[in-house]
């Protein structure tokens, strides 16, 4: 699990980094979703201002990392009360 350097290009500034080389594949992924969502903004609204177009779209990152962090919440809380009601019926049925 060595660290490698690589440069990261994101809206056209070059990032230097030392990541693990398991790491590195998904930041380069990241970076290019990064640009492509960038270019997409672009090209659908009259912004060109490259703070504008970053901030746009950390913004829609943003919301969807909370969105789906939300939505595993639900899915435990679900799986809680899931497992709470089946032990509740275990232990009505063996007291009987």
């Amino acid at each position: 699990m060595g660290e490698i350097s690589i440069k990261i290009n994101i809206a056209d500034r070059v990032y230097p980094l030392r990541v693990t080389t398991e790491e590195e594949e998904v930041i380069r992924h990241a970076a290019k979703l990064i640009n492509e969502k960038m270019k997409e903004l672009q090209d659908n609204y009259a912004v060109r201002d490259k703070q504008d177009l970053l901030s746009m779209c950390v913004l829609q990152y943003a919301t969807g990392m909370i969105k789906a962090e939300r939505n595993a919440q639900d899915q435990d809380l679900g799986l809680e009360q899931s497992v709470h009601e089946l032990d509740t019926i275990l232990t009505d049925f063996f007291k009987k």
